[in-house]
């Protein structure tokens, strides 16, 4: 199945987790690009910072992407509020958590796996029979590098963001023949709260950081900007693809899964072993 180009500039466009990071830089993209967007998070505060932050017609709804009742009830807000038709949802919120399988607190993992996986199946459900109605527009799932390769201390994450590629790559399949299409995005590191935001109850790498030293590691070594993340997937999506790799370490990410879908761990340490050798020398 090739591409289709679609264009969502103009079109109204539906962002969840756009309190900050990936979901607000998005909606401050889609409005410069004409788009009424409907912007959801469970930050009111950060919520209005993006609301006043935009141009044009927008609605605020503050929603906890778990409740899949809410989800139906904001789908119909929009349905009713929207000035222009719907183009894109955008699936966006997530959470996350370190620790290692272990020890890891269960409440923890479950809170990871509701609103990373469940949130994105909650959204797609409740937005899905107003595209197929239309027959035509776009569901966009935010998945992660982490749901390319699975890594130490991210159990939780990694599986989360594993089901949702499985999620939507089944759905894309379901909607072949229709004018809707379902597109997974990748982000590799990009500069947002998401660490600082995360449960935390120790370094899972045991190597006894607190939060804000994790976070700030985490910042050190992002490869990407908020609202160049949002500039790939726009363009991702209205360019056809069925899946979006934002940043060049989502790249990188990718193809040692494929190269190397066992050892890629492996890989990425002596990779960052010879780094270290070099700035020290």
């Amino acid at each position: 199945m090739g591409k289709r180009r679609t264009t969502i500039s103009g079109r109204t466009a539906v962002i969840t987790g756009a309190a900050s990071g990936i979901g607000r830089a998005l909606a401050q993209r889609l409005a410069a690009h004409d788009c009424p967007v409907a912007i959801a998070d469970v930050d009111e505060h950060g919520l209005k910072e993006t609301e006043a932050s935009l141009r044009g017609p927008t609605l605020l709804r503050v929603l906890d992407v778990r409740d899949a009742a809410a989800q139906h009830d904001f789908a119909d807000q929009v349905r009713q509020w929207a000035p222009q038709p719907l183009g894109a949802v955008f699936n966006n919120a997530g959470v996350t958590v370190g620790s290692r399988v272990l020890n890891a607190a269960p409440e923890d993992d479950q809170w990871v796996w509701d609103i990373n996986f469940g949130g994105v199946v909650n959204g797609t459900r409740a937005f899905l029979p107003i595209l197929l109605e239309q027959n035509d527009g776009v569901i966009v799932n935010t998945s992660s590098v982490f749901g390319l390769v699975g890594m130490p201390g991210q159990s939780a994450y990694c599986s989360s963001k594993f089901a949702v590629r499985g999620f939507t790559d089944a759905l894309r399949q379901e909607l072949r023949g229709t004018g809707v299409r379902a597109v997974t995005v990748h982000p590799g590191g990009v500069d947002t709260n998401i660490v600082r935001n995360a449960r935390y109850r120790e370094d899972p790498t045991g190597r006894g950081r607190t939060q804000q030293q994790v976070a700030d590691d985490f910042a050190a070594i992002t490869m990407t900007k908020p609202d160049k993340a949002a500039e790939i997937i726009h363009r991702g999506v209205e360019a056809g693809k069925s899946r979006i790799l934002v940043g060049p370490d989502a790249r990188i990410f990718d193809l040692l899964g494929r190269v190397a879908p066992t050892r890629y761990y492996d890989v990425l340490k002596w990779i960052e072993s010879y780094q270290r050798r070099r700035s020290s020398s």
